[in-house]
């Protein structure tokens, strides 16, 4: 049996062994959202074969998942980036700050479409985002009287049941889990989009603005949580099928059900177009033009998070920043566009690539 001080010393130098090999990390590393994970990986390639840095590790956790791990610390042992497809929320902020990440450089990259996409061996859908609400929502207004301000479990079973105009399908989307950027951005634009088209439901939100202005907090955050509820609450009766946070998946199973739907970012629709198509949202067509301008209802901007603190630490951070954030990449005619991804008007990309060329912190 080992004595309490030999057990006492091993762990020490086993404790110490670790931390000397975390020390040598010599691999930038990168975690969170699976929509900018092909935009990150074509990056990491192209900076890996033409520098003297190692190719980064980059993990598609998504969004949520990937802020959860940049947020638990600074040190090599944490993720050096995160990737996320919506910005960083207060919480996380906070909860960054809490455990010691307290300098963090927001990088926009540029602007992505979610689609709503099927396979191309069925009819394209022509969708109102209050379609996808009444199809999609865990409850939704009583739909003998809809302007009463009565909820019910979500009856329907089929889009023609939601709107007489769709095709006569089970209703059946495949999509994103909540800790999904994409699915966050789903969520507030296209489902509220067409929550609010209720006129009582608008009015939640409108009382809850008004109680946060007379001072009643209480009041105003009860408002929200209910509105919130409503808007974005997805039904859990089979009809949307979260599919993981592996979007290539998504696009395979559409092949395989060609009535099922599948929600993810516009690059996989563009991909991937011989073999499925988008959905027009509110009569627009997610096409590259139309979500650059912001005509397409459901568009979004995407970002990359980085630990200041970590620069100086890991070989290679600030090289990758200057490459992604290059004309070459994401310019308007950079290779990341050959990827789908859509840019940002020039001012903005300076104003983006001089806060990660100087590592300016964020302030929320």
């Amino acid at each position: 049996m080992n004595k309490p001080g030999i057990m006492f010393c091993t762990g020490i130098l086993a404790a110490i062994s670790g931390m000397a090999a975390a020390a040598s990390r010599d691999t930038v590393h990168i975690v969170g959202s699976s929509t900018i994970y092909p935009f990150a990986t074509v990056v990491a390639e192209r900076f890996g074969k033409r520098t003297r840095f190692n190719t980064p590790k980059i993990e598609s956790t998504g969004s949520g998942g990937g802020m959860k791990l940049f947020c638990e610390g600074v040190g090599v042992r944490h993720p050096d980036i995160t990737n996320a497809s919506r910005r960083i929320k207060k919480s996380e902020y906070d909860k960054c700050a809490r455990n010691g990440v307290r300098e963090i450089v927001e990088v926009k990259i540029g602007y992505d479409g979610i689609v709503v996409a099927n396979s191309r061996q069925s009819p394209r859908f022509n969708l109102s985002r209050r379609d996808i609400f009444l199809a999609l929502a865990k409850q939704v207004p009583d739909p003998r009287a809809p302007e009463t301000g009565k909820l019910v479990a979500n009856p329907y079973q089929t889009w023609k049941d939601v709107n007489p105009a769709l095709p006569d399908y089970r209703i059946e989307v495949l999509g994103p889990p909540p800790t999904s950027g994409t699915r966050d951005a789903f969520a507030e634009l296209a489902m509220e989009g067409g929550c609010k088209t209720f006129d009582w439901i608008r009015q939640i939100r409108k009382d809850a603005r008004a109680a946060r202005k007379a001072g009643d907090t209480q009041q105003a955050r009860a408002l929200k949580n209910r509105y919130k509820a409503i808007c974005h609450g997805v039904r859990e009766d089979g009809k949307y099928i979260e599919a993981g946070e592996n979007d290539n998946l998504i696009v395979q199973k559409l092949g395989a059900n060609p009535r099922a739907l599948g929600v993810f970012g516009y690059s996989f629709l563009e991909q991937n177009e011989d073999r499925i198509q988008g959905s027009l949202i509110d009569g627009v067509v997610p096409e590259f033009e139309l979500i650059a301008s912001g005509k397409y209802p459901v568009s979004r901007p995407l970002f990359f998070y980085v630990k200041k603190a970590h620069a100086g630490k890991v070989p290679g951070i600030r090289e990758y920043l200057a490459e992604f954030t290059s004309d070459k990449a994401w310019g308007e005619e950079g290779y990341l566009v050959d990827k789908g991804l859509i840019p940002m008007p020039k001012e903005e990309r300076e104003k983006y690539a001089r806060d990660a060329r100087e590592l300016n912190p964020m302030h929320f």
